[in-house]
C-alpha cells in the first residue's frame, strides 16, 4: 500500500466511524426524550441519569473516539488542508444518507444540493 492509500482509508475510517457516532448520539437523545422538558419536571440529576444511562450513547461516543483517532492517523500521513475538508464533507454527505436511511429524517432538495455541492468540493481537493 502506498502513502495515498494509507491516506484515503484512514479518511474513510473518519468519515465511518464520525457517521456512525453522529447517528447513534442522535437516536440515544431522540430516545431519551425533550431534556428540557425532563429537566423542568424531574431536575438535572434525573436529567443526567436519563441521558447517561442509555448505552446507546455510549457506543456513539465510542465511534467518535474511534473517528479522532482515525484522524490522527490521517493528519500522520497527509496534509491537514486534505483531511480535514475531505474528512469533515464526506461525513456531512453520509450523515445525510445515513439519518434518511436509519433515522427516518426528511433530508429535503436543499440539502442534497449542498451534499452534491460538498461532493465537488472534495473532488477539487483531492486533485
Amino acid at each position: 500500500m502506498t502513502g495515498l492509500h494509507y491516506t484515503w482509508g484512514s479518511i474513510l475510517a473518519v468519515v465511518i466511524f464520525s457517521t456512525a457516532g453522529d447517528v447513534l448520539t442522535s437516536l440515544a437523545m431522540k430516545q431519551s426524550g425533550d431534556v428540557g422538558n425532563t429537566f423542568k419536571t424531574t431536575g438535572l440529576a434525573n436529567t443526567i441519569k436519563v441521558v447517561l444511562g442509555n448505552p446507546t450513547l455510549w457506543i456513539g461516543i465510542a465511534f467518535m473516539a474511534c473517528a479522532f483517532f482515525s484522524l490522527l492517523f490521517a493528519l500522520s500521513w497527509a496534509d491537514v488542508s486534505l483531511v480535514a475538508p475531505a474528512s469533515a464533507s464526506l461525513t456531512f454527505i453520509a450523515n445525510a444518507i445515513v439519518a434518511k436511511i436509519f433515522l427516518r429524517e426528511h433530508v429535503d432538495g436543499r440539502r442534497w444540493l449542498a451534499a452534491i455541492l460538498v461532493a465537488a468540493g472534495v473532488a477539487l481537493v483531492a486533485r
